[in-house]
């Protein structure tokens, strides 16, 4: 079967359509000054998996040159290592769908994470341990310990630190952060996952007095406060400012409140000098007309600041699972049956009884309806392998924020936190039909963020 008769293609983006004037990419849905190039000229690998991962309402014949490169460089990372989906598509990266710059991976930046627990995932452990500093602020010694033990608070602030900088070493490499390289420090704030303002004001204390130690240069708070309050008395949006005035950018997440008839944004994310984040649904998807809001808060604060001033991925974020947990053992089975022969499935339940109740309660079932129960259930659990699930909520656009600034930083260790994030929110893209209160000044754009970054390497500190 050639190529050409493998696919059928309908619609757009033929030579003549570009001839025409036709200039928006169906796979990306950018306008692009760039050739257009025809999907027939392209091996029949990367035709399928162009075609696979950006399903439209139509079919195409061409895409532009920029969408080619980019499934050239990830075809080989997604065929191996990114977990498929029935209809044949890819659970893509952040990093991919972000189309980030792979020159930058946040070398030599430190980013801190406060939150209510940790676990020292191997993603930021190999080959090279790069969690730099481990504190908990419960106890005066910093009870180190608590870091290597798994519990109910620890899976929070592993995800959020690894969807960050994680290098993906459990799926060589493909499902890391955009900061694979960077160092982390992680401040542990409470014993359970309710975090209060003082937890945070804590936290953040301690990351002033340990910057120039560490190196700190980027703060990821994936916590709101109790209620809103104007910055001019808040004692935490106070702290966040003094950060900000010593070089530390402090990124926080809006919280998940949008859906709600009141959605306010609540400190540290309302100060000044904070950079808000909010949700962005982008279908797993590289096109840009498939983008959508997520449910996050949103302002104007007491101030009348608008908050947030970007979004970013909020749903469909590749994230670790904890390891030694009953979530971990329930992925893996769910993984082996899915992979396993028909055969095998009763069996391979029958082993591993107690792991996941309905699983059990289905032994006596016929083989297609196993079926149906284990992707009913990799679709409720989120499970894209053993290794990883997706997970949602502000909470997680926050750190990929964090992990474009660490690029930014890379690129320009010159640059302050006012010029930060004045180059995300000029760089950044507005969503078309959603309110400008939902979104800021729009969808992140890592790229466009790094190129100005290392523009303004030659012009002087602000």
């Amino acid at each position: 079967m050639t190529p050409q008769n493998s696919l059928q293609f309908q619609r757009p983006s033929t030579t003549a359509d570009i001839a025409a004037g036709e200039k928006v990419c169906p796979v990306c849905s950018r306008e692009t000054p760039d050739e257009f190039v025809p999907l027939i000229v392209l091996e029949e690998d990367l035709q399928k998996l162009i075609m696979a991962n950006a399903p439209d309402t139509w079919e195409f014949q061409a895409i532009c040159s920029r969408c080619v490169r980019i499934f050239e460089r990830a075809k080989d990372h997604i065929i191996k290592d990114a977990a498929m989906q029935k209809d044949g598509s890819h659970v893509l990266s952040t990093p991919l769908r972000l189309d980030a710059d792979e020159r930058f991976t946040g070398r030599g930046v430190t980013i801190a994470f406060l939150d209510s627990g940790f676990y020292p995932h191997v993603d930021l452990t190999a080959p090279k341990n790069r969690i730099v500093a481990y504190r908990s602020l419960l106890d005066a010694d910093g009870e180190l310990g608590s870091l290597f033990q798994p519990d109910v608070a620890s899976w929070h602030g592993m995800m959020t630190s690894v969807v960050a900088a994680g290098n993906g070493s459990l799926s060589n490499g493909f499902y890391s952060g955009i900061a694979r390289d960077a160092d982390v420090v992680l401040v542990k704030l409470a014993r359970t996952g309710r975090i209060t303002e003082e937890n945070i004001q804590e936290g953040l204390e301690w990351v002033l007095a340990n910057r120039e130690k560490y190196g700190i240069r980027v703060v990821n708070i994936s916590a709101g406060g109790d209620y809103e309050q104007s910055y001019l008395g808040d004692p935490l949006s106070q702290t966040v400012e003094k950060c900000a005035s010593n070089g530390i950018s402090v990124v926080c997440a809006v919280g998940n409140a949008g859906h709600l008839p009141n959605h306010p944004v609540f400190p540290p994310a309302s100060s000044p000098s904070s950079i808000a984040v909010g949700g962005l649904d982008d279908n797993n998807s590289m096109n840009r007309a498939k983008r959508g809001m997520y449910r996050s808060s949103y302002g104007p604060t007491l101030d009348g600041l608008q908050k947030p001033e970007i979004i970013a991925p909020s749903i469909w974020v590749p994230a670790p699972i904890l390891p030694n947990t009953p979530t971990a053992q329930q992925a893996a089975l769910l993984e082996t049956l899915d992979q396993s022969e028909d055969g095998d499935l009763h069996s391979i339940i029958a082993a591993n009884s107690g792991i996941d109740g309905e699983l059990d309660a289905a032994l006596d079932r016929p083989v297609h309806s196993i079926r149906q129960i284990i992707t009913l259930k990799l679709q409720q659990e989120n499970v894209i392998t053993k290794h990883y699930k997706y997970v949602d909520g502000t909470s997680f656009s926050a750190p990929i924020v964090s992990s474009v600034i660490a690029q930014m930083l890379e690129a320009n260790t010159r640059l302050t936190p006012q010029q930060i994030k004045r180059i995300l929110i000029s760089t950044a893209e507005r969503l078309p039909h959603y309110e400008v209160d939902r979104q800021g000044w729009g969808v992140i754009d890592p790229r466009r963020a790094v190129q100005m970054a290392l523009a303004a390497v030659s012009e002087p500190s602000a």
